[in-house]
């Protein structure tokens, strides 16, 4: 069976919390950053194994889109949930990759999951060209609009956030980011969340094609055609306007017992 999207999986009062024996994949392990707590991050796919079922702390990241010549990626889905339900056994980790840059089309990021908590890959940018329309790419956060004003494509609720459309004709637009909307140059910023210990932003759209132009907070791409255009690795962000380099970022999955 695939996995489902997690929104209203979220467990009932009165479950316990679930117990670890195991993992594969070699994700960190951290049981200073936050006391009477054992953090898992997985960066990579592999395995947990649960104990006993229950709840735990999760957020499941997936990989950035990429961008085009003209439209950037959008993020990758952001989900957090603080009482995920996770049932006993050895539950794949799937970790996503970021989206492969495509100069024409920008290319999806690969999604993120854990049981059944489901994150979607970003959207890769849109592209007008001379004799070609691109429309940008649906994900966790749409990739922007190519050049003369094409809408940006939406992203999913309560993951990320829709692209942005195309500010003038010789530009194209920001991706979505996990907490906004790409605007007409820039990526629309990600969301921050302290379930490692301390604040992170993750989930930045990427830059659109005008000069200057930004990736949204928490990985997103800048536009260039530097090793910056590429989105956050395991921050999930969307690549940046680029004539070679704009791939997307990796995701994460983390779990936190206790």
């Amino acid at each position: 069976m695939s996995p489902l999207f997690g929104a209203g999986l979220t467990s009932p009062a009165g479950i316990g919390k679930a117990t670890v024996t195991g993992t594969t994949g070699s994700p960190t392990t951290n049981n200073n950053a936050r006391v009477g707590k054992t953090i898992y991050q997985f960066n990579g796919s592999g395995s947990i194994t649960v104990g006993t079922a229950g709840t735990a702390e999760i957020l499941v990241l997936a990989g950035g889109g990429s961008s085009s010549s003209q439209g950037g990626g959008g993020a990758g889905g952001h989900l957090y949930d603080a009482n995920a339900l996770l049932r006993s056994g050895t539950l794949t980790v799937t970790v996503g990759s970021g989206g492969s840059f495509n100069s024409a089309r920008g290319s999806e990021g690969t999604d993120s999951y854990i049981s059944n908590y489901f994150a979607f890959g970003g959207g890769g940018g849109g592209n007008n060209q001379s004799s070609t329309h691109y429309s940008p790419g649906h994900g966790g956060s749409g990739g922007g609009g190519g050049q003369g004003y094409t809408s940006g494509a939406p992203g999913v609720p309560n993951q990320g956030s829709s692209g942005g459309s195309g500010g003038s004709p010789s530009n194209g637009a920001g991706g979505g980011g996990a907490g906004a909307t790409g605007g007409a140059d820039n990526g629309g910023a990600g969301t921050a969340n302290s379930i490692t210990g301390s604040s992170v932003t993750r989930g930045g759209g990427g830059a659109g094609a005008r000069t200057g132009s930004t990736g949204g907070s928490g990985g997103g791409g800048n536009v260039s055609n530097n090793v910056d255009a590429q989105g956050g690795v395991n921050l999930g962000g969307g690549g940046g306007v680029s004539n070679s380099n704009g791939s997307g970022g990796s995701g994460t999955v983390i779990v936190v017992i206790g």
